[in-house]
């Protein structure tokens, strides 16, 4: 008997061992919606490039990089909570604290080696408390994690008492600021973690079960998955990751700055969806957010190159979300 493939979570299930004879490599590495943001990304490189010669420089390729590191590393775990069926808006703001806290830290003498780790303790401290509220109170994540965004910023500012944290230690810069092999150590870093969750979300067994909990919350119960457990994981990841992003933020800029990561969760959640990622849970990819926050850098490192207006960005990102959003609706709709 052949067993379909459940498109909302690549590798749930085990098809025909002729089938898959078939199929290309490449399309067992990526999905349909990959290929597309790969094209749509092709197009606007190509436009950007003949409309402005600074585009392709090596050096504006290499400040598209590093800008998008922070995001890219947020939406590895962000993807997750998508697919889980929720979605966390508290990740720039603890992504501003865990940047202060780590410079609080380094100021007070503490060594990289230890600052960093407290820093993400700090940081999944909020993720425990965002999982609890959500899976075992049954608060709404969209209250829970708004809430917890304004307390973490309330937090940020009373640290810092508002102003920025410089004048940080060499050996602690080098993880944002070094190079290896002539690449930016922070998106070398970046790629390997990308690869990695990609392949582990998409080969390991135990993390296949976020698919369950995001596709049917009420079928997963019956199966025996811990959903439960299973959500308070996500958020947890989701601000340690949101907090290891601020650390690299900090030490790429050399300072904290209190408002730091404003505007982060809906960047992230917009290239998520982009990528694939849909808000009712169930699908989505790692490598597809990546493509998401790659082609949402190239956009606005496109408007800055021509000289839009700053003012205008917002607008752009906004109407990418609510176009991502829709396109994810309808193509629900149409398959069901």
């Amino acid at each position: 008997m052949t067993i379909q493939r459940d498109r909302r979570a690549p590798g749930l299930a085990v098809t025909d061992p002729g089938r898959s004879a078939g199929q290309s490599l490449l399309r067992q590495i990526v999905g349909v919606r990959e290929l597309g943001i790969v094209l749509v990304i092709a197009v606007a490189a190509t436009l950007l490039a003949f409309t402005t010669p600074a585009f392709l420089t090596s050096q504006n390729l290499s400040a598209v990089a590093i800008g998008l590191v922070t995001d890219a590393l947020i939406a590895i775990a962000m993807t997750k909570v998508l697919i889980s069926g929720g979605f966390d808006l508290s990740v720039g703001s603890v992504l501003a604290l865990a940047g202060m806290v780590v410079a609080d830290l380094l100021h007070r003498g503490l060594s990289p080696l230890v600052a960093i780790p407290v820093t993400l303790v700090v940081a999944s401290v909020v993720g425990l408390v965002n999982g609890l509220l959500i899976a075992k109170v049954k608060v709404n994540p969209l209250i829970t994690t708004l809430g917890m965004m304004s307390i973490t910023s309330s937090l940020t500012l009373v640290i810092s008492g508002g102003y920025p944290v410089s004048n940080l230690p060499a050996d602690f810069l080098f993880l944002g600021q070094g190079s290896l092999w002539g690449v930016p150590l922070a998106v070398l870093l970046v790629v390997g973690l990308v690869a990695v969750a990609d392949v582990l979300l998409r080969r390991a067994r135990w993390l296949r079960l976020i698919y369950y909990v995001g596709g049917n919350e009420r079928a997963a119960l019956l199966s025996g998955i811990p959903v439960d457990v299973v959500r308070i994981a996500i958020y947890v990841f989701c601000s340690v990751m949101a907090g290891f992003a601020g650390i690299i933020a900090t030490s790429r800029l050399g300072s904290a700055f209190p408002l730091a990561g404003r505007g982060a969760e809906m960047r992230v959640i917009s290239a998520c969806v982009i990528g694939g990622s849909s808000l009712q849970g169930g699908e989505g990819t790692v490598l597809g957010s990546l493509l998401g926050v790659l082609l949402m850098a190239i956009i606005n490192n496109g408007l800055v190159l021509l000289n839009v207006s700053i003012n205008w960005q917002g607008i752009v990102s906004g109407a990418i979300l609510i176009a991502a959003v829709t396109f994810d609706m309808l193509n629900r709709r149409n398959r069901s």
